[in-house]
């Protein structure tokens, strides 16, 4: 099954937030589309939660609507990343963002700026992880990278295993594709 952000080109027209299907059809962002705030929300809580915290304190005087208070969220992370209509999908495999270049007046002075904008991607890796991964991705073997890290290969295998877990992926060559999507170790 397709997420709903999948092949989703969002823009900002006129002061509204508009979207794009991979089939052209072109539909404003409204409260109603449940489907596709539900992913969005999911996708900026689960892997750009510091953005996430600053958009709910944004917003916050109409978090009892909820509904109202999901879309605002959205709109405005859509507005400060997405904005420009390039033909590009703005979310992959539902939580790799491509992130544009959003002209801002506040541009370089907004509190906001590398927090709500263009935030930073968290990979929920452990810092254990992170060098035992590394090699990994490197192309070295289990045993390889117990030798160079001096750990057991038992230890490597579980810091993998663990990993491939929390970012619900199964495979070395899906992992290959996530680092390399997400610039993980670049």
């Amino acid at each position: 099954m397709n997420r709903p952000l999948t092949d989703i080109e969002f823009f900002s027209y006129e002061g509204e937030v508009w979207y794009r299907h991979r089939d052209s059809t072109l539909n404003l962002l409204r409260e109603a589309d449940t489907n596709i705030l539900d992913a969005l929300m999911d996708t900026i809580s689960t892997f750009y939660p510091k953005a996430y915290e600053a958009l709910c304190a944004e917003y916050k005087g109409c978090a009892l609507n909820r509904s109202y208070y999901r879309f605002r969220i959205a709109c405005r992370f859509i507005r400060c990343n997405f904005a420009q209509l390039d033909n590009i999908p703005d979310v992959a495999d539902g939580c790799q963002c491509s992130f544009e270049y959003v002209p801002c007046p506040l541009r370089g002075e907004c509190r906001h700026e590398r927090i709500i904008c263009r935030p930073e991607f968290d990979h929920k890796l452990s810092v254990a992880e992170i060098p035992v991964l590394k090699l990994w991705y490197n192309g070295l073997s289990v045993d390889e990278i117990a030798a160079q890290l001096c750990l057991s290969p038992h230890t490597i295998h579980n810091h993998i295993r663990h990993a491939y877990q929390r970012l619900n992926i199964h495979t070395k060559s899906e992992f290959v594709r996530y680092a390399s999507q997400h610039n993980l170790f670049t």
